[in-house]
Parts: C-alpha cells; sequence; structure tokens
C-alpha cells in the first residue's frame, strides 16, 4: 500500500483541541482549516488555521453535530482528510463513512470498530467473548422483564451505564435496592436525553476504585501498540481534571497486564489509529475492561511528554497509510507528567460553568511545561461549549518533581474576567493523599471539605499593575473594575 500524503486538512473541531492539531498539521506541511459558527465566540485555533470555513446551525454546538455541513465545507474546501478532535463527532460512525463515500479520508478507526466500541453492551460482550476481564454485569436487551432483579443478583453497590453512553452522563450509582427502579427509569431518560438510546446494562460498582487508562495505537498493516497508561481518578460527577503518568498505584507487573490487556482488546478489534482502552482498577490489583474511546484523549499530551512521540503526528502517519515503523521495546518512557484542565467553572458553586471576559491571561512556562490553550486575552467565554479552557501540562524527573512544577506552574497562571478552577486544583495537588499517590475515583467527593478551602485573592491596586505590566494593551482599566472584582476570587497568587 503507497501512502496517500494529507496535503488539505480540516480540523472539525474548536478551541485547545483544534489549535493542538492545527500546529502539528502545520509542522508537517499540511495546508489546513477549521470550521467555525457565526456566533461562536473567538478563540486562538482560527488565528493557526489557513482558513475559517463557515458552518450553519441554530446554535454553534448543533453546527459542530451536524454531519452534512461537515462534509460539505470538507468538499468545498477540498480536504483530503478530516480529524475530528474529541468530543462531538469524534467517535461518529456515519461522519467517517460520509467522508469516504465523498473521497474524504477519517482521522480515526474504520466505522466498523467505532460502531462496536461506541457500543457499550457490544463491547463488552466482544472483550467477555476474548477471555479480557469485565466486571459482573447484567444487560437489559437479554431480557427486560428480569433486568432488575438480575441487575439486584449482580450484588450491590451497582453501576447502572447506558448502552450509548460517555462522559459520565446517564450513570448512577445504586447502593439501596429500594431506590433501583427509580434509578433505572433517570438512566433510562438521560440516555434518550443526550444519545438517543435509552438501553441500559449495570455492573458490580468497585468501591473507591482507581481509573486507569491505557493509549492504544495500531495501523492498517495490522501492528498494534501501546504507550503505556494513565492515572486519571481525580474526577468529579464521573468527570476527569487530573491525569498523570506513570499511575502511581501499579506494580511493574500489574503495568505489563494492563498494559497487554489493552494492546490485546486494540488488537482484536484490528484497530487503526489511537485509541484509548479504560479499566477500573480494584484495591486488590483487580482491574476490569471498562470502555474504549475511539478516539484521541483530552489528556493524551502527559503520554507524549514522557515518551517523546506526538500522537496527532502518528495519527497523521497512519492516516497516510504508513506503519509504524517501530515494535513495542521502541517505546520507553522518561519522568513522570502531570495535566490539570484549567476550566472556567466555580468549584465552590458545584463546579458550575462561569462566563465572563478574560482581560488578563499570563500563562505558565518554565523547565518542564506545556500549555495546550484555547483561549486568548480579551476573548469572551460563554456558555454553548464545554468550560475547558486550556490544559496545563508538566514533566518531571520523578512524581515529586512534577507536583512541585504543576504547583509553580498555577500559581504562574493569571486569568481575569473568569472564575477558574486553578486554585481548586491547588489544593488537590496539595493534599496529602495526593502527594502519597493514595486516591481513588472518590478521592474529591471524601476530601471536598478540606478542598473547598476559600481561594486567596490579591488587592485590586495589584490586580491593575498586573495588567499594566502584562504585554498587551491593557484597553480602559477602569471601566473592567467590575469584572476584575468579579474574579477576584478565582484567581489565586
Amino acid at each position: 500500500m503507497t501512502p496517500q500524503l494529507i496535503r488539505r486538512l480540516l480540523v472539525a473541531n474548536r478551541g485547545e483541541i483544534a489549535a493542538r492539531i492545527l500546529r502539528t498539521a502545520r509542522a508537517r506541511g499540511i495546508s489546513t482549516a477549521i470550521v467555525r459558527h457565526p456566533d461562536e465566540e473567538g478563540g486562538i485555533a482560527p488565528r493557526l488555521a489557513d482558513a475559517c470555513l463557515t458552518i450553519n446551525g441554530a446554535t454553534p454546538v448543533a453546527a459542530y453535530l451536524d454531519i452534512a455541513e461537515i462534509v460539505r465545507v470538507a468538499r468545498e474546501w477540498g480536504a483530503d482528510a478530516v480529524h475530528p478532535g474529541y468530543g462531538f463527532l469524534s467517535e461518529n460512525a456515519r461522519l467517517a463513512r460520509d467522508l469516504a463515500e465523498a473521497g474524504i479520508r477519517f482521522v480515526g478507526p474504520t466505522p466498523e470498530v467505532i460502531e462496536l466500541m461506541g457500543d457499550k453492551i457490544r463491547a463488552r460482550n466482544f472483550v467477555v467473548e476474548r477471555g479480557f476481564p469485565v466486571a459482573p454485569s447484567a444487560v437489559e436487551a437479554d431480557d427486560p422483564a428480569t433486568f432488575a432483579k438480575r441487575a439486584l443478583a449482580v450484588g450491590l453497590p451497582i453501576l447502572i451505564k447506558p448502552a450509548a453512553g460517555g462522559g459520565g452522563k446517564g450513570m448512577r450509582i445504586v447502593r439501596d435496592a429500594a431506590v433501583l427502579e427509580t434509578e433505572l427509569a433517570t438512566a433510562r431518560r438521560e440516555g434518550e436525553r443526550y444519545f438517543g438510546d435509552g438501553r441500559l446494562f449495570v455492573e458490580r460498582y468497585v468501591e473507591r476504585p482507581r481509573h486507569i487508562e491505557v493509549q492504544v495505537f495500531g495501523d492498517s498493516h495490522g501492528n498494534v501498540v501501546h504507550f503505556g497508561e494513565r492515572e486519571c481518578s481525580v474526577q468529579r460527577r464521573f468527570q476527569k481534571i487530573i491525569e498523570e503518568t506513570p499511575s502511581p498505584a501499579l506494580t511493574p507487573q500489574k503495568r505489563a497486564d494492563i498494559c497487554e490487556a489493552a494492546a490485546g482488546i486494540a488488537r482484536a478489534a484490528g484497530y487503526v489509529g489511537a485509541g484509548t482502552v479504560e479499566f477500573i482498577y480494584g484495591a486488590g490489583g483487580e482491574f476490569y475492561f471498562l470502555e474504549m474511546n475511539t478516539r484521541l484523549q483530552v489528556e493524551h499530551p502527559v503520554t507524549e511528554m514522557v515518551t517523546g512521540f506526538d500522537l496527532v503526528a502518528e495519527q497523521l502517519r497512519v492516516c497516510e497509510g504508513e506503519a509504524l515503523g517501530y515494535a513495542q521495546s521502541a517505546i520507553t518512557t522518561q519522568g513522570h507528567s502531570i495535566e490539570l484542565r484549567i476550566c472556567a467553572e466555580d468549584p465552590a458553586q458545584g463546579f458550575v460553568p462561569a462566563t465572563g471576559t478574560i482581560h488578563l491571561l499570563r500563562e505558565a512556562s518554565g523547565p518542564g511545561v506545556r500549555v495546550d490553550s484555547g483561549v486568548h486575552q480579551g476573548q469572551r467565554v460563554g456558555s454553548d461549549f464545554d468550560p475547558l479552557l486550556s490544559k496545563l501540562i508538566v514533566h518531571g524527573r520523578d512524581r515529586r518533581e512534577a507536583i512541585a512544577r504543576a504547583r509553580q506552574a498555577l500559581r504562574d497562571t493569571a486569568l481575569l474576567g473568569v472564575t477558574t478552577n486553578t486554585a481548586y486544583m491547588d489544593r488537590v495537588l496539595a493534599h496529602p493523599l495526593f502527594a502519597a499517590g493514595d486516591y481513588s475515583t472518590a478521592f474529591l467527593d471524601e476530601q471536598s471539605a478540606v478542598l473547598s478551602g476559600k481561594d486567596e485573592v490579591l488587592p485590586l491596586d495589584l490586580l491593575l499593575a498586573a495588567a499594566a505590566l502584562n504585554d498587551h494593551q491593557w484597553v480602559d482599566a477602569a471601566a473592567s473594575v467590575p469584572a476584575i472584582y468579579a474574579a477576584m476570587g478565582g484567581w489565586r497568587n
């Protein structure tokens, strides 16, 4: 198979992930374009692309989810390939098929694999049939009339999950049999609302588990490798906010076992491109298949920091038809990496999304520090999209140094005008249990009283002085005083 170079790449996404993909594509000499709704707020990505293409829809989000619109602009611009990023249509088999029919490549796995792994019940059965571990479970479709009874037979506590789920939506933990029917009904409604699919299944809920995922990669020549694991247990409402690699929970043998299981699942599926196999890891060292994400993950930079590989560049090479060109033994890791998701949200108010205008933005820098940002100073942050603004990634010789660099980088980050979670994440990093690597997916809930401390603020005159010293012009500082006051509670020095 002769490789077919990608000369024109459309990025069907926005924010930090679009900017991150654009930078790698441009470094490879590829002409790039990005999509954008007319009512969408600004961002860095449109400034990095060679072309900015308008997509239409009743709302900005609706436009990004409109397959026909994405295919239309890709065809009209003459794209060779479309990179979906993560979220939106990144795991949509129909988009991959419609692009193929238009003669355009999809940077991702085949539609068949997307469908297989996107259906949590099919994926679970696929894994079970090939001898990989899954938690005890019950599937509604096997016998709807007895589902509740079979769910209880799994053994409380149980976790209700939508068959087409993702991002924690529709998931419900049940510890009391008396509320099972109510929770099933709620999960079914949420599945229908978010995914148009009300099918459910339940798994035994592992108390205080770790969430471990493995980065896998395959090519169209039958080669599959893994790039090690990531620890993703710092979560609120099943949403990750801090990730690290390597996991402080795994012994070398457990690391080998879980990574080989992930590669085995990808190999069995004939996987092509970047994917992530996720596992629940119990206190006794047992691990169970959770799901497979058939796309690039938000937290992929920590893997890049310890391995030295550019995973987006690898995606583009594989999409062009190239073989990986290296064996598993060629992938080694050095040091420790941590990623912190900087979000426009207020931890003191239950992580409710925050809006406003970014009046001052100073991003961290220094040895071992990387910032994947999707915003710029002066940008209005609305409520249409996910609150993720940027990702702060650090690398150290060991975990201790990585934590120290992460805390310093948070202190070096200044963002005025929008409340963020930076001070909250600093408290997480400073917590003794996190420092010891002794935490689970229940960590944030269990330590909520300790982590909900009041953010430190600076006097207004110092804030204005910081603004005046900023490299960018501070326009009408006096008129911005109310916005600065509003932001003070979210900015820690």
